[in-house]
Parts: C-alpha cells; sequence; structure tokens
C-alpha cells in the first residue's frame, strides 16, 4: 500500500518534487469529505511518511517540518497524526532494532509543537511518554490510572440508614398525601421534600421510590405527581430501575400486577420521563414466548375446527373429552399478568398512542388487540378522536347521542375533523383492531356511517382534481372494510342491525369492489386470525346441523335458524348450501322459501357465492358422457331464478358474468340466463307447447300471460322491472343479444369441436331459445325509446355485429312494430278521421314511412341477383310481421274470458269466503275479464289494417324475372325455412303466411309448387336439426299438412279456397292469369292424387331416416313424425309401413340408446292409437271420406308413372283389388275395397274378352259398350273444342320438364262432358260400336307399342277402362302395387304427381260417375262377387296369356293403320300415349317404376294377396324389369 501512496521516487527526488507532490497528495485527501475510505488514505500516506523516517531514508527534521505544514489542513490532524504516532509505537516497540526507536521517539519529540500533549497522553504508551519527558515515572503514572478508573466505575456512595430517622419518612408519606385540592402545588410540595432529605438524612433514592408508591395509591393526580417527577428527578435511568424493580415485585406465579401500577408507567411513558426500551426489558413474557402462545393459539383452532368438520366414532369422544380434562387442568394454573399486555391497555386509556403503537409492533398481529381489554382501550380512544367528524358528518337524522369525555392530555393524537384526518392514525389503529372492532358495535356503526358519508361526497364530487385526492381515502375505505368491519361482523353474534348498517355503505360500492371484499373474506380472512378459524368451523357445524333437517314442513323454524347464522357469517354458510343444493336438486324449494329471513347484505353476498359456486374452475359442467349438461349447473340455475325473482339482489354481477363466459366463447352459462329470464319475467320458451298454448301465444300480452304457458307466473311486475333496470344501468341487453345471436354459430364451429354432438346440439338450443326468450323479454318490458335507442338497424346488426339474418329481424321486428304504431297514432291526431277506410290509409301510410329504410337496409344483406325475383319489400315484409299480425285467436280469447266467467260464479258461489277476500278476487277477474276484451277488439282492428296493407302490397312482391321455380327457392331459402325453426310460433307464421300470400292471389306465386317442395325434401332439413329445430319444424309441418287436409277433405272448400287461385294454375302464360279459364288450373281429384304423393314423399323420407341408423336423423324424424301425427299418416298401408319401421327401432335401441327407445315407443304408441282414423288408399284417392280430415300416404308409386292419367288411376284401382284378395283373411275391414274390386277386373275381362273372339257375360259386354261411347265422344269433343289442355299435353311436356317449371292442366269440363256422354249413351248408333272398335284397337295397339319399348313394364291398370287389359295382368299390377307401397325406391319427382294427376284427369273415368253408374256397378258387383273368388287364379292365368297376343297383335295393326293421323285422337284420349317423346319418356319412366317394383316386392311383406299365384308372376316381373333404367329424377324434373 505505501508503494501506491508514497513512490520511492518521491523519497529520492524529495527536495526537487518529492516534497511537493506529497503535500499535493495530502491536500487532495483532506480536501475530500470526511468518510472513512479518505481517512484511511489520509492516515495511510502519513504512516508511511513516518515509517520512511524511522527507517532512516528520511531525515527526522525535514519529515518535521512537512508534517508542520500538514497540520493546518484539517482541524483533527492532530488527532489523525496522534493514531499514526500510536500505531508506529507499538510497532517500533516490538523491534529489535534500536535505531529505528531512536528514530521514531526523535520524530515524535520534532513533532511536539504541533501534537496537544493530552492527546499524546491518551494514545501513547507510558513509557513512550516517559522518553519523550512528558510524564516523570511510568510506573506512577499506571497508578494514577487505576485508582481514577476504580473511584469513577466500582466505588458507590454509602448511606449509613441509622443516621436516617424514620420521621422525617412519616413527613414525607403525609406530605405526599395531604388534599392537593388547595393551593397545593408541586413546586411546594418538593421545596418540604428537599428539607425533609435535608434534615432528616434521608435516602434520595428512596425518597423517589416513596413518591411512585404515593403516586401509584394516588393514580388520579397526574397534574401533581408529574411535575413533581419531573422537577424531582436527576436522572432517567434511575427512575427506570426503580420501576422495573417494581414490576419484578410482581412477577411471581400467581402474582397479579397492579392496574394503578400500569396507569403510572404508562404517565411517566407518556410525559418522556422514562423510555419505552428502558423500560421494556424489565417487562414479562419474553417477545419469544408471546410468538410461540400465538402459534399454538393457531394450532389449537385449528385441530378444533378439524374436530368438528371431521366425523368422530363414539370410542373416540371419550378419549377427547379427557383429553379436554386435562388441558382443563393444567390452564387452572393461571401464569404470571401479561404486563406488556397491561402497559399497552394503561397507555391506550391515558391516549397515548405512540407508545402502544410501539408495543403492539412488537407483537403478532392482532395479538394484542385479541385480548378484550385492550380492544375496548383502543375502542374508546377511537371514539374520542372520530367524535367531532362523525357529528359533523356521520350522525343519522334525529339522532343526539353522547358526547364521550374528552382526553385531557396534551400528548394524545388530535381529534379528526375532516375525511383527510382520518389517515394520520385512525385508519392505522382501525388496522390495528381488526376483527376485534366486534366488542365495540356502536364504534362499528360510527366508521360504517362515516364511511357512507364520504362515499357520497366521493360520487357527488364533480372536479376530478379532488376526486383524485379522495381516491386514496377510498382504497383506505375498502382496506378498513375488508380487513376490520366484515371480519368483525363475524365475530358479532346475530347482529341483523349491523349488517343493514354495512349493507347501506357497501351498496354505494359498485358490485365489482363488493364481490372483491366478499372473496377476501370467504377465502383469506377466515384463516388468518385463530378466532375466525373456530368461528369458521363452528359455522359450519351449525349450517350441517340445519340443513340436515330442513324440509318443505319446517321452512319457518328453519329459515329462521339459517337467518340467525348468516347475519354473521354469509359467506361460509352459503358456501355449504349451495355445495348441499349442487347435490340434492330437492333442496331448491325449501331453501329459497327459508332466506326470506336474510339482511340486505346476506342477499348480495349469496349473489356472489352463487357466482363463485358457477366459475369454480375444478368443477366439470358436462357429466362423465359429455353429451349432457351437468346436474349440478342445473340445479344452481334452478336456484339462481328462483331466488333473484324472489328476493331482491342485485343482477348486474350475474349477467356480467354470463356475458364474459359468452365472451370467452362459452354457452354453458346461457342456462342461468334463461332460468333467471323465465321465472322473474314469467317469459317461458318451451316447444312442448299445446295448440290451445300456441294459438293463446299468438294473442296479445295479456292473453299469453293467462293462457300461453305451463305455469300461471303471476307478480313478476317487480322482478322484471329489476331485471330491466339492471340490464339497462349496466349497458348489457344489446350485448347479451349480440353474442347470443353470434353464439348459435360458435356452439357449433368454435365450441363444438371435441364435444358430442348431442351436446352440441343441446348447447346450440340453449342458446337460441336463451335469444328468443331474452328478445321477448326486451321486447315486451323495454319502452318504445329504450328499445330504438338500443337496437341498431338490421344492416348494421347482420353487417357490421355479424348477426344471422333470422335473429338480427327477430330483434328488430318489434322496433317496427313500435314505430308503426307510434307514427299511426300521430297520422290519426294530426288529421282526425273516424271512417274505418280513412284508418286504414293513415296505417298504411305510416307503414311506408316506417319501412321504406328498412326496404332499403335489406337490400345490402343478398347479393343483387335474389331481388330479381323477389322484392325487398316482400322479404322485409315477411320478417317483419308476426302471428298477432295475420290472425286473431278468437277461440283462445274465448276459452280464457269463459274461464274467468267461471272463476267468477264460483267466487260467489263459495260461501266460506270472506267478503272482502270474495270482493277482491271478483274485481281481478272481472279486471282481466275487460283487459282481454280490449285486448281481442284491439287486436281484430289491428288484423283488418295488416291485411288491408298486404292487399294493396302483393301486387309487387315477387318479380318472376325466373322461373316460378327459383322464386319459390329463394323464398323457401331465404324466408320460411330460416324462420320456421327459429320459434314455434315463427313456425306456425310461416304456415299461414303462405297460406295468406295463397288466399291474397298474389300474382307469380305458385301454391302448389311451394307446397311439393315443402313436403318433397325433408331428409337434409331434418337432418340438419336440433332437438328442438325439429319439434319446430314438425310443428310447421303440421300446419302445412292441417291446410292441405282441409282443401283435401272436402271439394267446396277446395273450390272455394283454391279453384280459382293462382297458386293452383298448371299452366303460365305470358299474359298473366285469367280467372274464367278453367283449363289451367288444377281440379279437385287431382289435386287428391297430388296430396297423396306429397305423403308418399313424406313416408319415403321417414323411412329413409328410421333405417340410416345416424342418431340425429332418427331423433329427429321420430320428434317430426309425433308433431305431425293429428294429419299424417292418414293412409293404412302407408301408418302399417311406419309401424314396421319404428317397431323395429324400438328392438334395436332399447339397449343402445334409451333415448331413442323412448321416443319410437312413444310414437309407436301414438301411432297405434290413431290407426282407427287411417282409410285404405282407394278412400283416399276417391272418395270423400267423412271422418279422415288428415291426409294419409301418397300412393302414385312409380309402377304409376309411365302413364300419368291411366296409371293414376290404375293405382288405386290395382290396390283395390289387392284388398279384395285379403278379403277372404278378413271380410268386415275389405268390405269397400271388394265392391270396387270387383268391378274394375271385370271391365279389364270385357276388353280382353272382345280382342280376342271369345265370349263374355252380358252384363260386361254392355259396360264395354258404354265406356268405348264414352271415350269416342270425349275424343271429339276435345278435338272440336281444341282446349288448351289438349295442345299443351304433347308439345310443352317436354319443354316443361327441362325447365324446372312443369305446368298443370286439369280441364274441369271433362266431368260435365262425360255426364252428357252417359245421357247418350243408350241412343247410339251402330256406326258408334265400329268407332268404339277402331278405337279400342288404337289403345291395345298403343299399350302393346309401351309394353314393347319398356320390355317387361306393366300395362295400365283397370282405372284406365278404354283400354282393355287382361284381369291376370290387372291382378298381377294390383299385387306388385300393394308390395310397393312404400319402401326406399325413388317415388315421383316434384313434378310427377302433378303431371300424372293432370293426365289422370283426362283419362280416368272412374273418379266421375254419376249415381245411376254407381248402383249399377254395386249390382254388377254383387253378382260377380261370388264367382270371382272361385275363378280368380284361372281367370289371371287365362287373361294374362291373352293380353300378351292381343298386345302383340294390335301393336302390329297400329303400326299399319295408324300413322300419324292416330296421334292425334290419341292425344285427346291418352295424352301420354301420342307423341313419340312422351312414349320415350313414358317407357323411361316405365323402366324405372318396374325396377322399383322389384326392389319393393322385395322389402315389403304386408301384402295380403295370395303368395302361390303371386311368386309366379313376380318371377315373370323381374324378367320384364331386367332392362329397367334409372330414378325418377330424369325422368321428371320440376314441373312447377
Amino acid at each position: 500500500m505505501a508503494a501506491s501512496v508514497l513512490p520511492a521516487d518521491w523519497i529520492k527526488n524529495w527536495e526537487k518534487s518529492g516534497r511537493n507532490d506529497f503535500l499535493q497528495l495530502c491536500q487532495d485527501l483532506a480536501g475530500k469529505p470526511s468518510s472513512e475510505v479518505f481517512l484511511k488514505d489520509l492516515q495511510s500516506a502519513l504512516y508511511e511518511l513516518c515509517w520512511h523516517v524511522v527507517q532512516g531514508s528520511l531525515k527526522v527534521d525535514v519529515a518535521a517540518s512537512l508534517l508542520a505544514d500538514v497540520m493546518e489542513l484539517r482541524e483533527d490532524m492532530p488527532s489523525i497524526l496522534a493514531d499514526v504516532f500510536c500505531v508506529l509505537d507499538i510497532e517500533t516497540g516490538s523491534l529489535e532494532e534500536k535505531h529505528k526507536r531512536d528514530h521514531f521517539t526523535q520524530l515524535v519529540g520534532a513533532c511536539l509543537f504541533c501534537v496537544p500533549d493530552a492527546v499524546l497522553k491518551e494514545r501513547l504508551d507510558p513509557e513512550t511518554l516517559e522518553s519523550l519527558g512528558l510524564i516523570k515515572q511510568a510506573l506512577q503514572f499506571n497508578q494514577k490510572i487505576v485508582k481514577i478508573k476504580t473511584k469513577l466505575f466500582y466505588k458507590q456512595q454509602k448511606f449509613n440508614l441509622l443516621r436516617e430517622e424514620n420521621e422525617g419518612y412519616a413527613k414525607l408519606v403525609t406530605e405526599l398525601g395531604q388534599d392537593l385540592t388547595g393551593n397545593v402545588t408541586s413546586h411546594l410540595v418538593l421545596e418540604s421534600i428537599k428539607s425533609l432529605i435535608g434534615c432528616f438524612n434521608l435516602d434520595p433514592n428512596r425518597v423517589l421510590d416513596i413518591i411512585l408508591e404515593v403516586y401509584e395509591c394516588r393514580s388520579d393526580q397526574d397534574e401533581f405527581f408529574i411535575p413533581l417527577i419531573k422537577s424531582y428527578m436527576c436522572e432517567h435511568q434511575t427512575l427506570c430501575h426503580i420501576l422495573g424493580f417494581k414490576f419484578k415485585f410482581h412477577q411471581e406465579p400467581n402474582g397479579e400486577t397492579p392496574s394503578s401500577l400500569y396507569h403510572v408507567a404508562a404517565a411517566l411513558l407518556q410525559h418522556n420521563l422514562i423510555a419505552l426500551e428502558d423500560l421494556y426489558v424489565h417487562l414479562l413474557p419474553q417477545d419469544s414466548t408471546i410468538v410461540e402462545e400465538h402459534k399454538r393459539e393457531i394450532l389449537e383452532a385449528k385441530q378444533i375446527a378439524r374436530k368438528l368438520t371431521m366425523v368422530v366414532v363414539p370410542s373416540e369422544k371419550t378419549d377427547d373429552k379427557e383429553k379436554d380434562k386435562e388441558k382443563e387442568e393444567e390452564k387452572s394454573e393461571k401464569p404470571p399478568d401479561n404486563q406488556k399486555l397491561g402497559l399497552l391497555e394503561a397507555l391506550l386509556r391515558i391516549g397515548d398512542w405512540q407508545h402502544a403503537q410501539s408495543i403492539m409492533e412488537q407483537m403478532p398481529a392482532y395479538y394484542a388487540t385479541s385480548h378484550k381489554a385492550i380492544a375496548i382501550a383502543l375502542c374508546q380512544l377511537l371514539h374520542l378522536i372520530v367524535e367531532p367528524l362523525y357529528r359533523r358528518a356521520g350522525v343519522p337524522k334525529g339522532a343526539k347521542g353522547s358526547l364521550p369525555k374528552p382526553l385531557w392530555s396534551r400528548q394524545a393524537p388530535p381529534q379528526v375533523e375532516t375525511f383527510e384526518d382520518l389517515s394520520k392514525d385512525v385508519f392505522t389503529m382501525l388496522g390495528y383492531l381488526g376483527p376485534h372492532l366486534s366488542h365495540d358495535p356502536i364504534l362499528f356503526a360510527k366508521i360504517v356511517r362515516l364511511g357512507k358519508s364520504f362515499m357520497k361526497e366521493y360520487q357527488s364530487e364533480s372536479k376530478q382534481d379532488a376526486k383524485d385526492k379522495m381516491d386514496s381515502l377510498l382504497s383506505c375505505f375498502l382496506s378498513i372494510a375488508d380487513q376490520v368491519l366484515l371480519p368483525s361482523l363475524t365475530l358479532m353474534e346475530c347482529n341483523a342491525c349491523m349488517s343493514e348498517e354495512l349493507w347501506g355503505f357497501f351498496k354505494l360500492f359498485p358490485y365489482q369492489y363488493r364481490y372483491r371484499l366478499y372473496g377476501q373474506w370467504k377465502n383469506e380472512t377466515y384463516s388468518n386470525h385463530p378466532l375466525l378459524v373456530k368461528v369458521k368451523a363452528q359455522t359450519v357445524d351449525r349450517a350441517k346441523y340445519i340443513m340436515k333437517r330442513l324440509t318443505k314442513e319446517n321452512v319457518k323454524p328453519s329459515g329462521r335458524q339459517i337467518g340467525k347464522l348468516s347475519h354473521s357469517n354469509p359467506t361460509i354458510l352459503f358456501d355449504y348450501i349451495l355445495s348441499q343444493i349442487q347435490w340434492y336438486d330437492n333442496l331448491i324449494t325449501p331453501v329459497v322459501d327459508s332466506l326470506k329471513y336474510l339482511t340486505s347484505l346476506n342477499y348480495d353476498v349469496l349473489a356472489y357465492c352463487i357466482i363463485e359456486a358457477l366459475a369454480n374452475p375444478e368443477k366439470e359442467k358436462m357429466k362423465h358422457d359429455d353429451t349432457t349438461i351437468s346436474s349440478w349447473l342445473q340445479s344452481l340455475a334452478s336456484l339462481c331464478g328462483a331466488v333473484f325473482r324472489k328476493y331482491p339482489i342485485e343482477l348486474a354481477g350475474l349477467l356480467q358474468y354470463v356475458t364474459n363466459q359468452l365472451k370467452a366463447g362459452k354457452s354453458f352459462d346461457l342456462l342461468i340466463l334463461k332460468e333467471v329470464v323465465q321465472k322473474m319475467a314469467g317469459i317461458e320458451i318451451t316447444d312442448e307447447m299445446t295448440v290451445e298454448q300456441l294459438e293463446a301465444m299468438t294473442g296479445g300480452e295479456q292473453l299469453k300471460a293467462e293462457g300461453g304457458y305451463f305455469g300461471q307466473i303471476r307478480n313478476t311486475k317487480k322482478s322484471s322491472q329489476r331485471l330491466k333496470d339492471s340490464l339497462l344501468d349496466h349497458e348489457l341487453a344489446l350485448p347479451l343479444c349480440l353474442l347470443m345471436a353470434q353464439q348459435r354459430n360458435g356452439v357449433v364451429f368454435s365450441e363444438g369441436g371435441e364435444k358430442h354432438l348431442k351436446l352440441v346440439g343441446k348447447l346450440y338450443d340453449q342458446c337460441h331459445d336463451t335469444l328468443v326468450q331474452f328478445g321477448v323479454f326486451l321486447a315486451s318490458n323495454l319502452s318504445t325509446e329504450d328499445y330504438i335507442k338500443r337496437v341498431p338497424s338490421v344492416d348494421i346488426l347482420c353487417n357490421q355485429f355479424h348477426t344471422p339474418h333470422d335473429a338480427a329481424f327477430f330483434l328488430s321486428r318489434p322496433m317496427y312494430a313500435h314505430q308503426i304504431l307510434s307514427k299511426y297514432d300521430e297520422l290519426k291526431k294530426a288529421e282526425k278521421g273516424n271512417r274505418q277506410q280513412q284508418k286504414v290509409h293513415k296505417y298504411i301510410a305510416a307503414c311506408e314511412q316506417v319501412m321504406a329504410p328498412v326496404h332499403e337496409a335489406v337490400v345490402s344483406l343478398h347479393p343483387p341477383k335474389v331481388w330479381d325475383d323477389i322484392r325487398p319489400q316482400f322479404y322485409a315484409t315477411f320478417w317483419s310481421l308476426t302471428m298477432y299480425d295475420l290472425a286473431v285467436p278468437q277461440s283462445a280469447y274465448d276459452r280464457e274470458v269463459n274461464k274467468l266467467k267461471t272463476q267468477i260464479k264460483a267466487i260467489d258461489e263459495n260461501t266460506e269466503m270472506p267478503l272482502n277476500k270474495k270482493k277482491k278476487e271478483k274485481e281481478r277477474c272481472t279486471a282481466l275479464l275487460d283487459k282481454l276484451l280490449e285486448e281481442e277488439k284491439k287486436q281484430l282492428e289491428h288484423v283488418q289494417r295488416v291485411l288491408q296493407r298486404l292487399k294493396l302490397e302483393k301486387d309487387n312482391w315477387l318479380l318472376a324475372k325466373s322461373t316460378k321455380n327459383e322464386t319459390i327457392t329463394k323464398f323457401l331459402q331465404l324466408c320460411l325455412f330460416p324462420r320456421c325453426v327459429f320459434s314455434a310460433i315463427d313456425a306456425v307464421y310461416c304456415a299461414r303466411f303462405v297460406e295468406l300470400v295463397h288466399q291474397q292471389k298474389t300474382p307469380n306465386f305458385c301454391t302448389l309448387l311451394c307446397y311439393d317442395r315443402v313436403f318433397s325434401d325433408i331428409i337434409y332439413t331434418v337432418a340438419s336439426c336440433t332437438e328442438n329445430e325439429s319439434r319446430r319444424y314438425g310443428r310447421f309441418l303440421c300446419c302445412m299438412l292441417e291446410t292441405v287436409t282441409r282443401w283435401h277433405s272436402d271439394k267446396t272448400t277446395y273450390e272455394k279456397e283454391c279453384g280459382n287461385y293462382p297458386g293452383f294454375l298448371t299452366i303460365f302464360r305470358a299474359s298473366g292469369f285469367d280467372g274464367g279459364n278453367k283449363a289451367d288450373q288444377l281440379d279437385y281429384e287431382n289435386f287428391r292424387h297430388v296430396v297423396h304423393k306429397w305423403h308418399y314423399k313424406l313416408t319415403k323420407a321417414s323411412v329413409h331416416c328410421l333405417e340410416t341408423g345416424e342418431y340425429t336423423h332418427i331423433r329427429n324424424i321420430l320428434i317430426v313424425l309425433t308433431k305431425i301425427l293429428p294429419y299424417y299418416p292418414k293412409v293404412l298401408n302407408l301408418g302399417q309401413a311406419l309401424e314396421c319401421r319404428v317397431h323395429k327401432i324400438c328392438q334395436e335401441e332399447k339397449e343402445k340408446r334409451p333415448d331413442l327407445y323412448a321416443l319410437a315407443m312413444g310414437y309407436s304408441g301414438q301411432l297405434k292409437s290413431r290407426k282407427v282414423h287411417m282409410v285404405p288408399e282407394n278412400e283416399f284417392h276417391y272418395k270423400e271420406p267423412v271422418s279422415s280430415i288428415n291426409p294419409g300416404g301418397l300412393q302414385n308409386g312409380p309402377g304409376n308413372t309411365g302413364k300419368p292419367a291411366a296409371a293414376a288411376a290404375s293405382a288405386t284401382s290395382k290396390n283395390e283389388e289387392g284388398t279384395a284378395e285379403d278379403a277372404e283373411k278378413s271380410k268386415d275391414k275389405s268390405q269397400v275395397a271388394q265392391k270396387t274390386a270387383s268391378k274394375n277386373p271385370t271391365a279389364v275381362n270385357k276388353a280382353s274378352s272382345s280382342s280376342n273372339g271369345s265370349s263374355t257375360p252380358n252384363s260386361k259386354e254392355k259396360e264395354d259398350k258404354e265406356k268405348s261411347g264414352k271415350e269416342k265422344k270425349e275424343k271429339k269433343e276435345k278435338n272440336s273444342g281444341s282446349t288448351p289442355e289438349a295442345k299443351a299435353g304433347g308439345k310443352e311436356k317436354q319443354k316443361e320438364e327441362k325447365a324446372g317449371d312443369n305446368k298443370e292442366k286439369t280441364p274441369k269440363a271433362d266431368k260435365d262432358k262425360r255426364k252428357d256422354e252417359k245421357k247418350d249413351e243408350k241412343s247410339k248408333t251402330d256406326g258408334k260400336s265400329t268407332d268404339k272398335e277402331s278405337s279400342k284397337e288404337r289403345d291395345v295397339s298403343k299399350e302393346g307399342k309401351q309394353k314393347e319399348s319398356s320390355k317387361g313394364e306393366k300395362p295400365p291398370g283397370p282405372g284406365s277402362l278404354k283400354s282393355p287389359v287382361p284381369r291376370a295382368e290387372g291382378a298381377e299390377s294390383e299385387r306388385e302395387q300393394k308390395r310397393r307401397k312404400l319402401d326406399t325406391h325413388s317415388s315421383p319427382s316434384h313434378s310427377s304427381a302433378v303431371k300424372v294427376s293432370m293426365h289422370h284427369a283426362n283419362h280416368s273415368t272412374a273418379p266421375t260417375k254419376t249415381e245411376a253408374d254407381k248402383k249399377e256397378s254395386e249390382k254388377s258387383r254383387d253378382r260377380s262377387k261370388e264367382r270371382e273368388k272361385k275363378e280368380d287364379r284361372k281367370d289371371r292365368k287365362r287373361d294374362y296369356s291373352n293380353a300378351e297376343r292381343e298386345m302383340s297383335q294390335e301393336a302390329k295393326r297400329r303400326k299399319d293403320e295408324n300413322g300419324t293421323s292416330s296421334s292425334k285422337h290419341s292425344k285427346s284420349a291418352s295424352p301420354p300415349d301420342s307423341p313419340r317423346s312422351n312414349d320415350k319418356d313414358n317407357s323411361k319412366r316405365s323402366k324405372s317404376t318396374s325396377k322399383d317394383k322389384t326392389d319393393l316386392a322385395k322389402t315389403d311383406k304386408t301384402s295380403g294377396g295370395k303368395k302361390e299365384s303371386r311368386h309366379d308372376k313376380e318371377k315373370s316381373e323381374k324378367k320384364r324389369d331386367s332392362t329397367g333404367t334409372k330414378e325418377d329424377k330424369k325422368q321428371y324434373p320440376l314441373m312447377f
């Protein structure tokens, strides 16, 4: 280090530069701050210099002169140099070289002038001092030092007690114990004490001890004794030792320190006469002992808690009791007082907070205040401090209270005047007090009221700067609430008033702050304090006791117990109750009823506990099978709905929780929102509504409330208002709607990736149902202004918020209704006019003003091409209207009115009811009655206005720039299908809207095609539905079938509602609809045939879905079938086929999928009960059934489609023949079928036998002549009339098929012509018979050609009486038809049924016979009945071979004779046979039909015919059908 401080070259060149360099170094070091580092550097430099002198490398006088210069640099340089000399003295004294020691002595001697002698005497050894001449002798010097030290440190002043006189002490006690009320002052008494000490030789310390003893006895005389001691005492330590001796005297095992001694010590501490640190060491117990005791208390508390929550075996109970007794005995030995706590209490009582805080800091948290006396003392101190502020800001109106006694001490904390002053000491004191504020409920109330007053000031403060300053105070109040108020409430036993007081403060916080406090209270606070640990365990134990005994019968007493327990520990209690409810959902009702004794704070805590339970991350919200929502979540959701409805609990937290879950893409918790809205608003969303309920839901709000829901939910006005206010105050109404609308797709595409398909469907349904329910709630509860202000327009909803269109219109619909009504009211007020016409015009004007922007907005929702067919006006009208606008449910109104009248009557007749109650009930019922009647009248007027508006709008709805098929496709795609699955009401609305558009005679709208498209392709729609959507879709189909069935069941109804309507046109002309042209309309019989085809399509789709094995397909089709059961199936064979498939499902799914099994069994039972109402197919086709209102299945099988007219008729007659064969087994069931069947085969036999030259019975010949005569006349009239049908039959057919817009032609005049033919039959000449023969030959030759081209296709059945066909062939086709009734082959396409029925009307005469013909046919059937049974099989074999020969001969003859001219005649007689193109089409159809026929023959085992002959014919049929072509779809493109 010497080298670094004093280099060697400095010494060598000392005279030149070394001296100056060293001096400069010293100056630099001396000029720096006096830190240890720089002092050491300076000492090192001086040491090195002196060391060079000692070694002899530097002269003494040179060094001395330099040191003299250095001494001037700092004041303490002599002391620094003396330290250096001291070190060198020790070092040189131990050296052997004497010259070095001499050099050191010379150096010190040379420096005596700059270092004081006294300093050197302190630092150097006596021998060195002697050598320097500073002392005479070193030995004497050492002795003198020893004497001085002994005198200073060890010698004590002794008092001779024998010299003390007792009289002095007696006088001293008298002097101190005198009356101090007069002019006696401490100064006078002090002078007397001094005199007594001097006079009686008293020991001053003993006098001080006596003064303290007297002060202890007179501890209330602080003002006298404190100045006395202060003036008497000379040293603080002496007083502290005396006090410590007094405290030690009381530290015996059973000793008890008097409170007066604590007071004296506290007073002396407060006046700074002693130091706390000096006194603290004299007090017991030690701090380490206190810490150990605190830890032991926590362990004991936890053990007690464990015992309370643990199941104890009886044998263990006795052991525990013995241990507890031993512990109690140990505790009976009382430990000595905790003197530290006693002193602390005394300090608090006199207001010395600073010293008290110092003591409390030495101890564990809340250890000191856990002692009641200290807690009460601190509370009293707080009372005094907060009194002025409380008087100013916290005292409630009308309250007076008593003023506490103020503290006299100036050293006490100052009283607070403003809220800012609270942060100085009050908050700190409360923090030390913690949960033990419970000892003083009055102070608790004061603090709470101060907080309440502060929050009001904080909320009313408008200046931001002031508010920022108050934020720190707000956080302090929140901390006090968390650490002091809530824990203190826990330790207060059943203090409901404090709970309500605290709620008055807490309700001013946002719910986020409150819930944070509750969370801390529940999850952290109870584990911090031993007392709270015990209380928690006791609360859980008590909660278990109550919940075990809670039933519906003892709700009231149990509720009171729950209420008492909840006042102090709501979080623990509710946590346990909720855990029980999650396991046992039957507890929900009694628990909800028992919560009526809670305070407002407890209800708020309950809301938090519910949300915490819902958000528990440890619980799975799905069951283990991952297909259903967990039962605990369902139970909590039910509890939410019931609790929030019944009690005034704030909903904001729960709603925000659901919103946050939706934001996170989780839809499970929508179940909670659904329950809350259902219970609080009384809005029930279910697809299991009865027809009566559904009808009631189409009325006004009052009718909905009375008849639309399962339970009569009353008194929802207040709860729904609370829900509405909560949504609006926190701006959650629209976000919830939008999130739910978006989450519907999120469930499928985002959330449903790993979930089971069944669960995804349930979540989708839940999301959708909740959206509908929530939207209905908003629409019915929000005012017009609120709704319009919050819900944006449709284009914004769809384009910006990406809301699906159906949901967007659902949300906007009430807004349009509100706006139209308000605008309508404005127009009525502006221009008064009572006439109905004026009102309608004003309403239409209002609609135009409101809907015009909507028409513009919807254009952006779809590509421009869409609007080529349907106008935006039509689109907006469809989506903006509801069932309320279309029809008045008069029966529902009548039903509810009658109910109320019955109630009024029952009230009048009830003699037991008190008069006042009777009067109230009667008034209530009468008021409801009046409301319903007024509502019905209002709705009736509204519906009339809407229908008038639609009547004016309809001409501009559909443009039809493309085909009718395209128009209907867009209508179905954009309007009908999205809305029909939205809700049950919308399903009904869609069906009724289609009917309304038809009734309004809307141009370019083809009703027939619309219905055809709906019924024909349901497989994909059904497969893509969720469970609830399939219910709605089924309801929609049911309503559509209801309309179709009404038209089908009654000819008059059909003619009235469809006969002259453009929706039933079969040919669409450029010039538009000509109402008078009956030829373009579909007649009644053909319509029945079309209905038949639709039912067949439904059956085919149902069977397909049932046979897929897919869960969704089977479930959905069973739901749909159950919904449409009132109207389908009605045809017996279709019902039997469905029953067979459903029975198979029941067998297969019984063990695999029980839910499908339950659905199938339910449907199967209902289907069997409906079986008695089913009818045979022939009745469905040709007769107008009286009992059958509902359509059955379609038997328009593929085998008939080749020849639409003849085959359609033959289909029925073949079925009838089949039923005649079955009559051998069951005569009663097939009586009608046998009668019909006896006629048709006879006619066929007659025709075939005449062509072959064989003899037949006279009756058959007569019938054949009559019918052929009719056919001839019919051909002539048709050719001469040149009807549109005759022209269009062959020419337009292919065009129509290719375009997919095929037209139907059913000349209605045919029936009249046929009647004329029957009258003229008897007067025909012989020439007619030749015509008859030629026409017969042509028909047979045509059929032969068709037969050849189709290679084995079945010839037309006996329904076409003009064409002679062998009876055996008819029987064969009949059996094949029966086998083919239903299977997986493709039925006629959309257009086939209409074509078939159109040609059927031209070709078949069976449906249009007169009464005379019917009687005649019945007689002939009766005569031939017995004969048929015997000759049936022989005739079939014979006729079959005859027919083959005849057909081949006729085909050759026709080629030679007819040429092109015969095609005209055949066109009028049998349109499908005439053109070659039609022949090709027919052959294609017949090929596919024969193919389908074989499939049906394989699968259908229900045929009632005889199997022996059928088996042979099936073989021949299969050979002939082997060249059959593909399905009907190519043959029958869409006609309409």
